[in-house]
């Protein structure tokens, strides 16, 4: 700060004693220039006449200037005396004078152009003290500058914002990594309940295939519950690959996958596509389109139906099902967030679809909305960047 605060003293002091120089070379040529001839024309006409006597008055090298009319020939010769003497005395002194009053000049400058730095920087002082004092256990806080509109304010306000997104950047992390703690050492839990309580009283064959059964199921649970974390990690890094993608026929093909699911829970899925090519990776596209016609699928009830629309404007994918509060809805894109309390029921999944959808979506430059339908159930709207 202090280097910054010297520069800068030097460039406004600079400046401004450069000025003094400027103004004080003006004034002395202005002055010089008429000086001589002002005093000559003020002072001729009082030469007495005594004086005008053209043998004692010495000779002086022509002046270039016309003698004045109506003035005597001595007269106007020891004007000229009189003016010369009295000029340079005035030039001499006004350098003087000129030259007192620029250093007096300079080194108010200078201190002026001091505090001026200082009054300029301290914001940029205030800034990076508080940048300083950030760590991870009070990004809460903000520079929150009381200052007049300007570049530094804007510098002030922009890094507050940036601190607004890193702590909520934070804090999702670190709900993540709570939550993706709990979630794995659920299963890990029941897995070693069933092992240890379930057979120690009942070791019969038909026991042991439950168990089996169970532990199956559970380690197929975190399975899921690995792969989407992974999933969602490397959707997180950005594409490592961007290539022309069909949605219109990626979408079939995941309609078409997800069918028995949709027969077995008794639900219609009503698509309707027209052509639309993305610029993407296909194989997180794929996961996109099936995560939200999934989710649609599974939170659902018997008898609804969940709507597959693709065309120029995006992706839609709207469903039936239980009534959801909008104020949770931006919440569902978060990890592990549910619009219900997890039962832990078969196929509930783990809480990351949307999640994946989201990160998915921020990879592509993309948007995502959605909305609760008043009737019960979600609306979500993708739109991607489209190539021909």
């Amino acid at each position: 700060m202090t280097g910054e605060r010297a520069r800068l003293t030097a460039l406004y002091g600079g400046l401004l004693v450069l000025a003094g120089v400027l103004l004080m070379g003006c004034v002395y040529v202005q002055v010089s220039d008429g000086l001589y001839s002002s005093v000559l024309t003020a002072v001729a006409p009082a030469v007495p006449a005594s004086l005008t006597d053209t043998a004692s008055v010495p000779t002086l090298p022509a002046s270039g200037r016309a003698q004045p009319s109506g003035i005597l020939p001595g007269q106007y010769a020891v004007a000229r005396n009189v003016s010369t003497v009295a000029g340079d005395t005035v030039l001499h002194q006004l350098l003087t004078v000129s030259g007192i009053s620029l250093a007096v000049y300079s080194a108010l400058s200078v201190a002026l152009a001091w505090w001026m730095a200082g009054r300029v920087l301290r914001p940029v002082g205030i800034i990076t003290t508080r940048a300083r004092r950030l760590s991870g256990s009070n990004l809460h806080e903000r520079i929150a500058l009381k200052a007049p509109p300007g570049e530094l304010k804007e510098l002030a306000d922009t890094f507050d914002g940036m601190l607004d997104r890193i702590e909520h950047l934070v804090a999702a992390r670190q709900r993540f990594a709570a939550n993706a703690a709990h979630e794995l050492r659920t299963p890990l839990a029941v897995q070693r309940a069933a092992a240890e309580i379930g057979l120690a009283d009942d070791p019969s064959p038909g026991k042991v295939a439950l168990i089996r059964d169970k532990l199956i199921d559970t380690a197929a649970d975190s399975e899921q519950l690995i792969e989407g974390l992974l999933l969602l990690a490397v959707s997180d890094e950005g594409l490592g690959r961007r290539e022309r993608v069909d949605l219109t026929a990626t979408t079939a093909a995941v309609t078409g996958k997800l069918a028995a699911e949709a027969a077995e829970r008794a639900v219609t899925v009503d698509v309707e596509t027209r052509p639309l090519h993305v610029r993407g990776d296909p194989v997180l596209l794929d996961h996109l389109v099936h995560n939200l016609v999934a989710n649609a699928l599974r939170h659902n009830h018997p008898g609804g139906t969940v709507r597959v629309r693709v065309g120029p404007t995006g992706l839609t994918v709207a469903n039936t099902g239980p009534l959801v509060d909008p104020a949770v809805v931006p919440l569902l894109f978060e990890p592990f967030r549910r619009a219900q309390a997890r039962r832990h029921a078969p196929g509930e999944g783990a809480g990351l679809g949307l999640s994946i959808v989201a990160s998915v979506v921020r990879a592509h430059a993309g948007d995502i909305d959605a909305t609760a339908n008043p009737t019960g159930g979600l609306t979500t709207r993708v739109t991607l960047p489209t190539c021909p």
